[in-house]
């Protein structure tokens, strides 16, 4: 699978609203068929920064930067940033989330 941490740095003006700005992307890429998770967070050390963990089956990712709601989020975005996303993609065994071995709840 590929899984995909991105980093935003959004503008103060623009931190309450960034979510209204994404929520179209979001809920077209949760759609795709090969979106096995799109999440967002927001940091609790800085207001303005967002963090984006999503992932895709080994076959999903490709498409998913060809479609078009991916080309609108990419012209969109920059208006509400203060700085150019960082991010960490990598394609890893697996194809979902698995339990933590160090904290077990029974």
């Amino acid at each position: 699978m590929y899984f995909i941490v991105v980093k935003f740095t959004t503008k103060p003006e623009w931190t309450d609203r960034w979510l209204d700005l994404v929520a179209d992307f979001t809920e077209a890429t949760r759609a795709e068929p090969g979106n096995l998770w799109f999440d967002w967070s927001r940091s609790v050390d800085d207001p303005h920064e967002f963090v984006l963990v999503e992932a895709f089956a080994d076959d999903g990712a490709a498409p998913h930067v060809a479609s078009p709601h991916f080309a609108k989020a990419i012209a969109d975005m920059p208006q509400a940033l203060a700085s150019t996303p960082l991010v960490v993609s990598r394609q890893v065994e697996g194809d979902g989330w698995g339990e933590m071995g160090e904290v077990i709840v029974e």
